[in-house]
């Protein structure tokens, strides 16, 4: 691309009342060899227009010196075909300006930092538009536009009728010998309208005739899946019996052959173009995405010796209750115990949530609404009804025939036919014996795992997905920002298998999961990511002549988008990365990288910031900052006018995973003072948009720690923080406290060479 440059800064929203605009217009046309133009309101129609005139006039590499990049999206979009790069001079450096403290007069210098913090952020941004490129997104030689639904329950039924409710065709696939799922056992459904206090007829029938009836939707029943091979938009799968065993059943690390196949569809196949395992089943299948709806399993109770699960055959859980239930077998006088008891009496079951206590209530009710003395006992340690369910709480405590009290199940015995149950520190404040013909045992909602239910892919990283204990087994990629989405692009999971639902927020769950199907399909289809940079049409490209074999990038992706040959050569697959950039930040040769982000373009703008020589005043801090959480927060942080050390100059980036040592070891060795990385939290509760990017840079971060030494450089110059979206408080304490232990250790000796 032959690009014409011309650079614009906006003068509006305090910035030309607090920065040299002349000095700084300056910077750009003498030292970055570009045009440059002021407006008092570059967002502004008029604004827009002097750009929009000169891009009319050929101009296609547009700098803005202004706002965040963070707003205006839409005002300062100029196309598809242009390059457009930000400056952040209100956020950043107008906004964050350093107040003197109570007392103190202002420093005679604060104009002069506040001018070279704009003049470096204009150079970054002219960098930037120097080095980028535009995009040529990745796009498939043959794109399927067809769903795969994994489990015939409430959640797959729904996602299938709703996919092709949107047009979509759907292969909608039961391990069972029918529809249905666990709801098939289920006798009434909670309530779901107002006044929400009757229990419902269970519309698990009513669904399964819909989709028997689409014509766009295949069901196969007794059948689980063998192998997923491939990529969103061109998943190879393969399908067998249930029960029955297949050479799919063992992990198989994908071949060269196979992965030519799979991505680019270049050799010549009997099966057109399906994976090579598919030769061998007549049931393969071409694929465009996944919702996995395997649902769940009733959690192991039997450690609670002291409740005689599997002991006293009147003690049953939760689930075998309800079969009984809809069989019409419900006895007169039955205890619902929500909690183990015992030594642990303020802990629940394991995988206990909300649904299992409304699970009590409506159980309760058919207690008595099938015997005319009919008495139900719940007992729990905690009582969780969210929402309306609330309503269905109180219309249950005013029904005579139900008790509920918190208490401890500390003892059930066998007595006669039935068991009594010891109940302490009650709401009486006093312990109770309760003599019933059956205990009912509240088993949480296990989700199923995944190797149960036979995913199976064929991925580098395993059939299934890595670090589910983080989740109890749960499988999100990011719980909070993007439900229904896995670790593996293109797989999506509603229902039980992501987290305990009532059957209406299954069927809210499974629509979304559908949508999220589609979404990956049409993304695909344009060569763009799906999330969480929605749109971006970049994917990283590798210099292969370079390449080491050394497996760091295939090993550290999360999301299982590089596969490896015996050698360990990287085999991309484009359409299932999230463009984070995590494989740029392991690779030590440098060989990866965007059109718009790659190693060379960040070292150049780290290189572009101003290093002056010899002043205690004028340190040089470089923050590395996740554009997911970090980023946004500093841009709240100076909202509100919190003061950041004028010395430290803010580079986005996609992850802190993606950040490779190589820009921190040229910083230092070009005369910058420290480096601090702001990421988000890691760990169990870990809130990172790319899983383990920011854990990994982390890791990264401590073993620099020896480079730095071979430079004679303390280890403290560099540092981690893991920040949340609200944070913004908390970011100038950070930031300057670091600044502070940069300036006790003094200037980087390296200043000057």
């Amino acid at each position: 691309m032959d690009k014409k440059y011309c650079a614009y800064i906006c003068s509006g929203c305090g910035i030309g009342d607090g920065l040299d605009i002349d000095a700084l217009s300056g910077v750009v046309t003498e030292e970055m060899t570009m045009e440059c133009k002021v407006h008092e309101c570059l967002c502004g129609a008029e604004g827009r227009a002097l750009i929009q005139k000169d891009i009319d006039g050929g101009v296609n590499a547009v700098v803005i010196g202004a706002c965040s990049p963070r707003v205006m999206t839409n005002e300062f979009n100029f196309g598809a075909d242009k390059i457009t790069t930000r400056a952040n001079l209100r956020e950043q450096v107008i906004w964050s300006a350093m107040k003197p403290a109570e007392g103190e007069k202002p420093s005679p210098d604060a104009a002069a930092f506040l001018n070279e913090s704009a003049a470096d952020y204009m150079r970054m941004a002219c960098v930037r538009a120097q080095k980028t490129e535009l995009p040529d997104p990745y796009q498939l030689e043959v794109l399927t536009r067809n769903v795969l639904v994994m489990g015939g329950g409430i959640g797959g039924l729904t996602s299938a009728k709703e996919a092709a409710a949107a047009g979509y065709d759907v292969v909608l696939i039961e391990r069972e010998d029918k529809l249905g799922g666990k709801a098939l056992g289920w006798r009434q459904s909670f309530p779901s309208r107002a006044p929400w206090t009757a229990l419902e007829a269970n519309p698990v029938n009513g669904l399964i005739a819909e989709v028997e009836a689409d014509p766009r939707i295949t069901v196969k029943t007794g059948t689980e899946v063998a192998r997923i091979s491939g990529a969103p938009g061109n998943f190879g799968v393969t399908l067998k019996a249930t029960g029955t065993k297949s050479e799919w059943d063992a992990p198989a690390k994908v071949t060269v052959d196979e992965q030519d196949l799979i991505n680019k569809g270049e050799k010549e196949d009997p099966n057109d173009g399906l994976h090579p395992y598919t030769a061998l089943n007549p049931e393969a299948l071409k694929i465009g995405a996944v919702v996995l709806a395997t649902g769940w399993k009733p959690a192991d109770v039997s450690q609670f010796e002291h409740l005689g699960y599997g002991k006293i055959k009147s003690v049953v859980t939760n689930a075998e209750f309800e079969k009984l239930a809809k069989e019409g077998k419900v006895p007169a006088k039955v205890a619902f115990v929500q909690s183990p008891g015992g030594k642990e009496n303020s802990k629940d079951f394991p995988y206990s949530n909300s649904v299992l206590s409304m699970v009590a209530l409506k159980q309760a009710h058919y207690v008595v609404d099938d015997n005319e003395d009919g008495q139900a006992f719940v007992l729990y340690q905690h009582m969780r009804t969210p929402g309306s369910m609330e309503l269905f709480y109180k219309e249950t405590q005013n029904n005579d025939g139900i008790f509920l009290t918190k208490g401890a199940v500390t003892l059930v015995e066998e007595k006669g036919r039935g068991a009594s149950v010891t109940v302490e520190d009650t709401l009486f404040g006093e312990t109770l014996n309760i003599d019933v013909d059956m205990v009912v045992l509240a088993a949480g909602m296990e989700p199923m795992t995944l190797h149960e239910n036979s995913i199976n892919l064929a991925y580098r990283q395993g059939p299934t997905f890595n670090d589910l204990d983080l989740f109890d087994g749960y499988a999100d990629s990011h719980f909070i920002c993007f439900p229904y989405e896995t670790r593996r692009t293109g797989v999506y999971t509603c229902g039980g298998v992501r987290k305990a639902e009532t059957m209406e927020e299954t069927i809210d769950d499974a629509t979304g999961a559908a949508l999220k199907a589609i979404q990956c399909i049409e993304s695909a289809d344009r060569g763009v990511a799906v999330h969480p940079r929605s749109g971006d049409k970049t994917y990283p490209e590798f210099f292969m002549q370079r390449c080491t074999q050394c497996k760091r990038c295939t090993e550290e992706c999360p999301f299982g988008a590089l596969d490896d040959d015996e050698r360990g050569t990287p085999l991309p697959n484009p359409t299932r990365c999230r463009r984070c950039g995590i494989c740029m930040g392991a690779c030590p040769e440098r060989i990866i990288g965007f059109r718009d982000y790659n190693i060379d373009m960040i070292g150049s703008m780290v290189k572009a910031i101003e290093v002056p020589e010899d002043d205690a005043d004028r340190l040089r801090i470089v923050a590395f900052v996740c554009e997911n959480d970090a980023y946004p927060a500093l841009d709240m942080s100076g909202m509100r006018r919190n003061g950041i050390s004028h010395m430290v100059r803010v580079l986005p980036v996609r992850c802190l995973g993606s950040v490779n040592m190589a820009w921190i070891r040229d910083a230092l060795s070009a005369g910058m003072d420290g480096v601090i990385l702001l990421g988000c939290a890691y760990g169990d509760d870990y809130q990172c948009h790319f899983v383990k990017g920011s854990e990994i840079a982390n890791r990264r971060m401590e073993n620099i720690a020896d480079t730095l030494s071979t430079l004679g450089l303390d280890s403290e110059r560099c540092k981690t923080e893991q920040i949340a979206i609200t944070d913004y408080d908390r970011i100038p304490a950070i930031i300057n406290g670091f600044v502070d232990e940069i300036v006790e250790m003094g200037p980087n000796p390296f200043k000057g060479f």
